[in-house]
């Protein structure tokens, strides 16, 4: 047909705004959004004449135009912060929003979030209450700690430590402990915001007691150690002990600090798992000030924990700072909430995805995957074959960089489609699959699937299969 004649078949704007279908989206949408996503859409169709990919007058019936504009209402009010499904096996997953929160956690906050609370508003006094209250009591009763504070990540955390104790002063850190976080964010960068000045000690592999003694000097303000927790240094090496810089500190009245990064409250040790030192510990190694991450090992929401000698967390909690980098009441309540299911540690490792993921034995997990395959049934197999396999999950979130979880992988194994497509097909299914590719196979870790995404992996893989 010629494309004069197609033109002549494209629906009229009118014609599609009052279709019963675009009238309904209209009652729950600005009919300006409707009227941008038809122009939209009438200008590709003219496009594609033009260009000679629309030949067939059936593509310009009604029916279909309404769905290509239905289909970019959909898009365009579609949120761009959405769920989607981990099946990486990197449990605490930076890009996927980390540690995902107790659902029971998140059905009471909606009280919180959707009325008045006392954040800030002593119930038993009747005046003016400080909103850390909330936190610090269980902070100090977990970990032993004199006093504690929380802000909105542990970059602030440091940040704020710093700034208090040592602006203008020299901080005295290791040079294999200057460590780079996600996003490309450098403790030597965050020091030298902090108005501190960095002196570096020691060499990349060793730093012994000696090395921070020499450096030390009458603008020294604070000892700084940094657990290298995204990264191992192996083979000849040496570091110097908390209680030895506890002892160096308290000769010379300087403090000592250490951000702890990830924030372990469970001594994953006793699990066969490697060393990860806990908070508790170090707090009763004396260390002045210490900082880690909620949304890490912890498993909580993004936050900045602050603990310590009192008098130090007293001087934090008052700079000026504190204010521009404080959390909100719906970050307090889920913490709050996390930090209450630590007393109980056993019901913490049921109840913390993070934690009960990490702990879960691959036995459950191949049980988990076998139960993923009988509720896929028999599948058209020309595109991939589907297996289970043994594979490696981390812990990731930059804690535990050495530590390998033996897993239990749902594997498709491309026939005719290659598996860069399986992969991209899964990564726009709804909701998105996150899946990897390991030796030209699309994988599926298991540990990472929540209990109530399962359906959505079964489906997924059906959806693929039927290409």
């Amino acid at each position: 047909m010629e494309s004069g004649e197609l033109f002549r078949l494209i629906p009229k704007v009118d014609r599609l705004l009052n279709t019963p279908e675009v009238l309904e989206a209209m009652g729950h949408l600005p009919k300006r959004l409707a009227m941008a996503q038809i122009t939209t859409v009438l200008q590709e169709i003219r496009q594609g004449i033009r260009a000679g990919e629309i030949v067939d007058p059936s593509e310009l019936e009604l029916p279909l135009v309404v769905e290509r504009v239905l289909k970019g209402l959909r898009k365009v009010t579609k949120p761009s912060l959405r769920k989607v499904v981990n099946a990486t096996g990197v449990v605490v997953h930076t890009n996927l929003g980390r540690s995902p929160l107790p659902r029971k956690v998140m059905e009471d906050l909606i009280e919180i979030a959707c009325g008045y609370s006392n954040l800030e508003y002593n119930l038993r006094e009747g005046r003016r209450g400080n909103r850390f209250t909330h936190v610090e009591d269980i902070l100090k009763e977990l970990t032993g700690a004199e006093a504690a504070t929380v802000v909105n990540n542990n970059a602030a955390a440091v940040l704020l430590s710093l700034d208090t104790v040592a602006k203008g002063k020299e901080v005295i850190v290791s040079r294999g402990e200057l460590i780079e976080i996600g996003g490309s964010f450098r403790i030597p960068e965050v020091m030298k915001r902090s108005g501190a000045r960095l002196v570096e000690v020691g060499t990349t592999n060793k730093t012994k007691l000696q090395d921070y003694e020499s450096a030390i000097t009458p603008e020294t303000a604070l000892l700084l150690k940094v657990h290298t927790s995204n990264y191992k240094i192996i083979g000849f090496t040496q570091s110097v002990s908390n209680k030895d810089l506890v002892s160096l500190g308290k000769r010379y009245s300087i403090p000592v600090m250490e951000d702890l990064g990830s924030g372990c409250f469970i001594d994953l040790s006793q699990y066969g798992y490697e060393k990860e030192p806990t908070v508790q510990e170090v707090v009763s190694q004396g260390v002045d000030i210490i900082t880690f991450s909620g949304d890490k090992l912890l498993g909580g929401p993004q936050a900045g924990i602050i603990l310590g000698k009192r008098d130090f967390v007293e001087r934090i909690r008052k700079n000026q700072l504190a204010r521009a980098v404080r959390i909100d009441k719906l970050t307090l309540y889920t913490l709050e909430s996390i930090l209450r299911l630590y007393l109980d540690p056993a019901r913490a490792k049921e109840e913390i995805p993070t934690l009960n993921m990490i702990l879960t034995p691959f036995e459950r997990l191949e049980k988990r995957a076998r139960a993923i395959l009988r509720k896929l049934g028999r599948i058209d197999t020309k595109n991939f074959q589907v297996k289970v396999m043994e594979g490696i999950s981390k812990v990731g979130g930059g804690a535990l960089p050495a530590l390998n979880l033996k897993t239990a992988l749902i594997a498709l194994i491309p026939k005719r489609l290659m598996a860069n497509e399986i992969e991209v097909f899964l990564r726009n299914y709804e909701p998105p699959i996150i899946a990897r590719i390991e030796r030209d196979i699309v994988v599926m870790d298991t540990r990472t699937i929540l209990k109530e995404d399962m359906g959505f992996v079964v489906d997924s893989i059906r959806a693929a299969a039927s290409l």
